[in-house]
């Protein structure tokens, strides 16, 4: 793997979906997650790299979900079977603590959270792009949830507009261990430029 280096001039984080509902206990969708998240210390080295960003004064950004509210969907004439499954389970539901930030995560003053993407990626009809290129981010590191659709729906995006991606292997969780595998050794890897590990991530931002 070529040496790790990252300028804060061009260099963001975008954190995706540290809802309640997918990363803390008791939230809808952490049963499904748990055990590959628990094995991988998922959501402790997604702090330590959201630390360690801030800590290099990376630009941070945070790519959510669409929260649901009453009335989503229901005059839909078409609906993916993702939006489906999270309009029948209330996922990430408005007003609710699923749909809130876990806490370690609640974005700090300056920092910037872009409009909801409805389905997978963070970058379809949001205005992630746009937060990005204004304040000159031209590579991105990316950590979150769930790796085969919405970090690997967001690197995928990221590479089309252009941006340089950067994936945290161990700050990234699924359902099972082959979706994992399918994500990260077999699709990522065609888009973005590093998959790293948090040490060595969190070593290159402090050089």
């Amino acid at each position: 793997m070529k040496s790790l280096s990252y300028d804060p001039n061009n260099t963001g984080l975008v954190v995706v979906d540290p809802y309640n509902d997918f990363i803390s206990e008791g939230g809808k969708i952490w049963p499904r997650i748990k055990e590959v998240a628990e094995a991988n210390n998922c959501v402790p080295h997604m702090q330590e790299v959201l630390t360690a960003a801030r800590a290099a004064k990376l630009p941070i950004f945070f790519a959510m979900h669409h929260r649901y509210r009453e009335g989503d969907y229901e005059n839909w004439k078409f609906v993916a079977p993702i939006q489906r499954a999270a309009w029948h389970r209330r996922s990430f539901e408005s007003g609710t603590w699923g749909g809130e930030f876990r806490a370690e995560f609640v974005p700090a003053k300056g920092e910037i959270v872009a409009s909801e993407h409805w389905c997978s990626s963070g970058f379809a009809n949001t205005d992630l792009d746009l937060q990005l290129k204004r304040h000159g981010i031209e590579r991105i590191i990316v950590v979150g949830l769930v790796a085969h659709t919405c970090i690997e729906a967001t690197v995928r995006f990221a590479a089309e507009l252009g941006y340089d991606v950067t994936v945290v292997r161990d700050a990234v969780a699924d359902y099972s261990e082959e979706m994992m595998h399918a994500a990260l050794e077999i699709n990522m890897p065609n888009y973005a430029s590093a998959i790293v590990n948090t040490s060595d991530l969190v070593e290159a931002l402090a050089a």
